[in-house]
């Protein structure tokens, strides 16, 4: 008896794609455009959807990168409680949302700050296609063995766990957060007078994996 599963594993909104799928082998890949947004704010009185300011922040970029894993297994029924499973198909699509908080009338050097954490993120995602490739590819035909007096639903929790394993390997690919904080370290939130390109090729050289590097320079205009 076949059996087949079409799970999502991890959902996420979506938006335009950036690029036409790129698919080998059974793994797709689909890039949706970045969003960027900007927001001002009255620090007396911040939305509740903004991040929280941390002191000396008078501003804040965030970055939102989000997965969608979509993990096909097909497989075939042994007895009543066991079946076996191979991944046949895997789909990932990316997308990042950013969002940049102003205060109203901001200092130039304030503005210049916010967008270059922008383009760290820009950096990240630009590798984000070939990154979500590499994690998915070893796990297609990969043999699942079930068992239980459920067969469908022990394949939807497989395939799920899965999907959750594209989607971490993926994320820690992506150290916006521990890139950004180390360039806020470097240049003290923007007041100390250090050029822009070294202090992200330093963060980024100290914080990111080799597999992203080198790439497109951040920083400069």
């Amino acid at each position: 008896m076949a059996l087949s599963v079409l799970l999502i594993a991890v959902a996420a909104p979506l938006a335009r794609v950036d690029q036409p799928a790129a698919s080998a082998d059974g793994v797709k890949i689909t890039k949706m455009l970045a969003k960027v947004e900007h927001r001002t704010f009255d620090p007396r009185r911040p939305p509740r959807d903004m991040p929280q300011l941390k002191p000396p922040e008078n501003a804040v970029c965030a970055s939102d990168f989000l997965s969608n894993a979509n993990v096909g297994a097909q497989g075939v029924q042994i007895d009543a409680t066991h079946a076996k499973l191979t991944v046949n198909l895997i789909e990932v699509t990316l997308q990042l949302n950013v969002t940049i908080w102003l205060p109203a009338n901001p200092l130039k050097t304030v503005v210049e700050h916010e967008e270059v954490h922008r383009q760290i993120a820009e950096y990240f995602y630009k590798n984000a296609d070939a990154i979500a490739k590499r994690v998915a590819e070893p796990y297609l035909g990969k043999t699942l063995a079930i068992s239980g007096r459920d067969l469908r639903k022990g394949a939807s929790v497989a395939v799920d766990k899965i999907g959750g394993e594209i989607t971490d390997a993926y994320n820690k690919e992506m150290p916006v957060e521990l890139t950004e904080a180390r360039y806020d370290a470097i240049t003290d939130h923007s007041r100390k007078n250090i050029p822009v390109p070294d202090a992200v090729a330093q963060a980024i050289r100290e914080t990111a994996p080799a597999s992203t590097q080198p790439m497109a320079p951040v920083g400069k205009k």
